[in-house]
């Protein structure tokens, strides 16, 4: 990246720089959202931008970001870094403050925007999906009712460490997989996840403390019109391993299908056929007819 969005405006990398007293480096009040575009276009912009607004509300930040004024901003940096379409994230600090833990709300955030080139196109990661690894790091209960998408990152972090250790299966790299202190599926490290059992779709439910993924709610209604029974609840690691299908969405890599999966010790167990599934492949279909892709 070339250049980096500052607060409304667009600087050079090495020029874009957040003050020692902002909040979000001091104590980790923030938000973020990331998301992709089709054909230039930024994909469900409102709904990341109405999540993230929501949880600036309950963090006494005083942002509300406008729809128009982010997708021209998105479409000037990407310009200025030469892409045609781009991995997006778009960054709320609570900006500035005295040293201390306030009690009152935060006035003046501020912005920052990335755009990146997105990962290389692999077809046949989406024909024979990856695999799956059980971590022994669990899900961190969230910091408030809901999971917001927060600068508090450490425990997806330590889980991405975790993973790191283990050996890569031939395949290609895994995703991980963490579970609630009880036992319960909670999400990937970075996607939420879902798996199908007799025709049926499972997914946890958000009281598990997962991140409500704007991808997760976007596949549960497309569930719905394609007439895919759905259920969100709770399931442990034995439930799991006995899907027919697994999947997990997030807004850049779409809905990748899981083959493979790897328990704490190391044993393996086929998902499936070992490629996606029907299920998998009707909502990956939709989903991209929706982002206004020709498939």
């Amino acid at each position: 990246m070339n250049y980096i969005g500052m607060n409304g405006g667009i600087v050079e990398a090495a020029d874009a720089v957040v003050p020692v007293m902002d909040h979000g480096l001091l104590y980790g009040m923030g938000l973020f959202e990331t998301f992709r575009t089709y054909q230039g276009k930024p994909f469900l912009l409102e709904r990341h931008l109405n999540r993230l607004t929501d949880s600036c509300r309950e963090l006494g930040i005083a942002h509300k970001a406008d729809a128009e004024r982010i997708s021209g901003w998105i479409a000037e940096l990407m310009e200025a870094n030469g892409l045609q379409d781009a991995y997006i994230r778009y960054t709320v600090t609570a900006g500035e403050g005295l040293l201390g833990l306030p009690a009152g709300d935060y006035a003046k955030p501020a912005e920052i925007l990335f755009a990146k080139e997105l990962p290389a196109a692999n077809s046949a990661l989406y024909e024979t999906g990856r695999a799956m690894r059980l971590l022994s790091l669990p899900r961190n209960t969230p910091e408030s009712s809901v999971r917001m998408k927060s600068l508090h990152y450490m425990n997806n972090i330590l889980a991405k460490r975790e993973l790191a250790r283990y050996p890569e299966p031939s395949g290609g790299p895994a995703e991980g997989l963490m579970l609630t202190p009880a036992g319960d599926v909670a999400e990937s490290i970075v996607s939420n996840v879902f798996f199908v059992k007799k025709g049926r779709l499972y997914t946890p439910d958000v009281g598990t403390g997962i991140l409500p993924g704007i991808t997760r709610a976007v596949v549960l209604e497309l569930a719905a019109d394609l007439g895919i029974e759905a259920e969100e609840g709770r399931y442990d690691w034995d439930v799991f391993t006995e899907a027919d299908e697994i999947f997990t969405t997030g807004s850049v890599q779409e809905i990748v299908p899981v083959t493979t999966l790897i328990g704490v010790e190391g044993a393996t167990l086929s998902i499936g056929q070992g490629v996606a599934g029907p299920i998998t492949r009707a909502l990956l279909y939709a989903y991209r007819r929706k982002a206004g892709l020709e498939v």
